[in-house]
């Protein structure tokens, strides 16, 4: 399995590209506006046809990008429920926007709840709900390479904000402490915006909340 991590949009938001040349497949973690013209090279060169899109949670800058991926791959969408509106419905994200973004809607084919299992280029994911930040943040924990796409919920040394609408800081303090303080401390935490870090990392040294 191979690992891009492409930084896309206004706010340089990652997406995570996942390919696995032997078997022709790859899988993208959220769709900040403009990453197509990123991966569509990778997966050219790769032989890769993208399978399945999978959102962290709804908020504009993880899935401006997402109607655009889905109309030249036909890449299935997975998210989580709560986060129904903001994705199916973004326009309701104006609200709280300072301008208006044009925001495609993209329809999900599957909703996932905490506990689901995916599986991805013969690899098993474990679906965590990390609400706090936005409703429906979730993480995807490959066990199998020691890794946790977390969306907004965990940053190197900070956290996701909690001030915008659905936002609440005693929800995300929870939700760190018993989805991601809970995975092995070896295991790389990849952030939706920044760069890695790991849960030993944060455990240790997160000044908005330690274990």
């Amino acid at each position: 399995m191979n690992l891009y991590v492409r930084p896309s949009g206004l706010i340089q938001t990652n997406a995570y590209l996942l390919t696995d040349p032997e078997r022709g497949e790859a899988i993208l973690i959220d769709a900040p506006g403009e990453v197509w013209s990123k991966v569509q090279p990778i997966l050219e060169a790769e032989k890769c046809q993208l399978k399945e899109l999978w959102i962290t949670h709804g908020h504009w800058d993880h899935t401006q990008g997402a109607a655009e991926v889905v109309r030249e791959t036909g890449a299935r969408v997975i998210a989580h429920p709560e986060d129904k509106m903001l994705i199916e419905s973004p326009e309701v994200m104006n609200t709280f926007m300072d301008d208006k973004l044009n925001l495609e809607p993209v329809s999900v084919d599957q909703w996932i709840a905490q506990g689901d299992k995916l599986e991805a280029l013969g690899a098993q994911a474990e679906v965590r709900h990390v609400p706090g930040h936005c409703p429906g943040n979730v993480l995807f924990y490959f066990e199998k390479t020691g890794s946790a796409f977390v969306g907004d919920a965990l940053f190197k040394a900070s956290i996701g904000r909690t001030d915008l609408p659905g936002g609440n800081f005693e929800q995300l303090e929870r939700a760190i402490r018993e989805q991601i303080y809970t995975l092995p401390v070896e295991t790389i935490v990849y952030p939706g915006h920044g760069q890695e870090t790991t849960v030993k990392e944060e455990r240790m040294n997160n000044p908005h909340v330690r274990a």
